[in-house]
């Protein structure tokens, strides 16, 4: 059961609630190793008709497998090293879909993890790999910085 509620931001571009151009995703984990979204994707985000384009559901893709990492630590960014997609079927639009990924090795700054994207009937669409890195230190989210990127738990749709 995935009943935690993963924070979203205001600007990120697949989960940033203010942004008028992105996507909008929610997420929840189970609090041990998976990560789920429900999603359906707006004609905005076609690519060949009726189907959407492939660099949305990449980056769908990529925002839900690198959620695993936050699962327990919802500071705990971390960057993708690499991403490996199977595009399996085309992804329609305007049809509800599933995100799932799932955490596979945890080595602390390295994590492996895989998801996919599922059709209403159970097929898998896309599935992909990544491995992900911590950021540089640098780039380190402590709660200052959260703030700023508007970085919390949402209770409903809009901005409070």
């Amino acid at each position: 059961m995935h009943t935690h509620r993963q924070p979203n931001s205001a600007q990120c571009f697949v989960c940033g609630l203010q942004n008028p151009f992105g996507l909008h995703l929610h997420f929840f984990d189970n609090g041990i190793d998976e990560v789920r979204c429900e999603y359906t994707i707006p004609e905005q985000f076609q690519g060949y008709p009726g189907i959407a384009h492939g660099g949305i559901v990449a980056a769908m893709l990529d925002e839900a497998i690198g959620r695993v990492s936050m699962i327990g630590d919802p500071l705990h960014f971390m960057m993708t090293a690499t991403m490996e997609l199977k595009y399996r079927l085309p992804v329609p639009l305007n049809t509800p879909l599933t995100l799932l990924a799932r955490k596979l090795k945890d080595r602390g700054r390295i994590v492996k993890a895989e998801g996919a994207i599922y059709l209403p009937d159970g097929a898998i669409a896309v599935e992909g790999s990544l491995t992900l890195v911590d950021l540089p230190s640098q780039f380190i989210v402590n709660e200052e910085a959260a703030e700023r990127l508007g970085w919390k738990v949402y209770q409903d749709e809009g901005m409070k």
